[in-house]
């Protein structure tokens, strides 16, 4: 069981940590919501729960609550620049479907 972060991703993540001034990694998780079920939560955290699973990448720590990872088990998280647009990039092998505006999915 696992997540990954690609290069890129890696390093934007490692940009923001830096100007932030502080964090351990980046928590990965998903949230009951939108039209499919569920969301994905994203945050960076400054320090590891109790519970937490830990996930090494490109260098980042990433943290998953438990309940979380069997939504998202195998992902790559990655971050694309596509014309004007930029962000992270969510590749789930889990996922059966997702709402047409991308913002929800179901496994």
């Amino acid at each position: 069981m696992s997540v990954s972060l690609t290069e890129s991703a890696a390093k934007h993540v490692q940009n923001f940590i830096t100007k932030r001034g502080k964090g351990v990694g980046l928590r990965l998780g998903v949230k009951t919501s939108g039209c499919s079920g569920m969301a994905y939560k994203l945050e960076f955290a400054d320090e590891v729960a109790s519970d937490d699973l830990t996930f090494e990448s490109h260098g980042v720590t990433l943290l998953v609550d438990p309940k979380s990872l069997p939504y998202i088990n195998g992902m790559e998280l990655d971050y694309t620049r596509e014309g004007l647009n930029e962000g992270f990039k969510f590749n789930n092998p889990n996922v059966k479907d997702q709402c047409g505006c991308g913002e929800s999915f179901k496994v």
